[in-house]
């Protein structure tokens, strides 16, 4: 049997380029020095400009891998986007601003190879889950130049929306039933200090420290069931971002755990998909 098929072609074709190196930072101890790599879905389309859309992978700070996500990544990109997964240094590297630094560092990269990938840099989104929701809303609420450091600094690292997952979002309210415990805390190896006994200085690595009437739209996806993260915490964002009078939206997810597979079905990506569409206005 023989079939023969005509082909409009109305999609454009999509690569996918990893480990590709966007900065280079110390490391062992300030001896040595290594590649911070992204990876990227982009369109092969030369005739128009794409949004992009920066993802940042969770693990409390202290493990993350860029390409664990790409089966889903690529989802949003075939919808239109250009997308980049971004490594950081973790907590037992450096800590905070570093990893802030080290994301702001992807999103300029990405700006000053625009033409490459064929980014529209004034549209520009940033997404994470967990440490990289927290990362994804720090890099869309801190707007002072002394975060940018490193290379590409013709280019600034403003994103237009954010869409957090499960973030820490006030280090502050975390309670751990000694000061012993919370010193070896997540939380506490970022900032490099116990977050308990340390409240005032905790205070410059909560997102809720940043916000202002100038933030940018934001969708915060939260499971009402987190036993790692409160949802208490997707919360306190929310509700300071209503405050500022700032777009925002709040999205429970009805006996979400943190991290749970509710998280990757095709509703709640059809969710991103449409705020990103949306807010970045594609």
């Amino acid at each position: 049997m023989r079939k023969k098929i005509e082909i409009r072609p109305e999609e454009p074709q999509y690569s996918v380029v990893t480990g590709i190196a966007f900065a280079q930072v110390d490391a062992w101890g300030g001896h040595t020095r290594k590649d911070l790599k992204m990876d990227i879905i982009y369109p092969e389309d030369n005739t128009k400009e794409y949004p992009c859309v920066v993802w940042i992978c969770g693990g409390a700070w202290l493990t993350m891998d860029k390409s664990v996500h790409l089966a889903y990544l690529s989802e949003l990109a075939r919808a239109g986007f250009v997308v980049a997964s971004v490594e950081y240094r973790t907590s037992n590297e450096v800590h905070f601003p570093g990893q802030l630094e080290d994301v702001k560092a992807g999103i300029r990269y990405l700006k000053a190879h625009a033409k490459r990938y064929h980014i529209n840099i004034r549209h520009m989104g940033v997404m994470g889950e967990s440490a990289g929701g927290y990362l994804a809303a720090m890099a869309a609420l801190v707007t002072a130049p002394a975060y940018d450091v490193g290379d590409y600094l013709d280019y600034d690292s403003r994103v237009f929306a954010a869409c957090p997952w499960y973030p820490p979002t006030d280090v502050r309210a975390v309670n751990y039933p000694t000061e012993a415990i919370g010193a070896v805390s997540p939380e506490s190896l970022l900032l490099g200090k116990n977050v308990m006994t340390n409240k005032e200085e905790a205070k410059k690595i909560c997102p809720v420290s940043y916000v202002t009437q100038d933030a940018p739209p934001f969708l915060i996806i939260h499971g009402n069931n987190d036993h790692t993260v409160p949802f208490s915490q997707g919360e306190a964002l929310h509700d300071a971002l209503q405050e500022a009078g700032c777009d925002v939206v709040l999205l429970e997810i009805k006996d979400a755990d943190h991290a749970d597979v509710r998280f990757f079905q095709r509703e709640i990506w059809q969710c991103i998909i449409c705020f990103f569409k949306e807010k970045l206005k594609f």
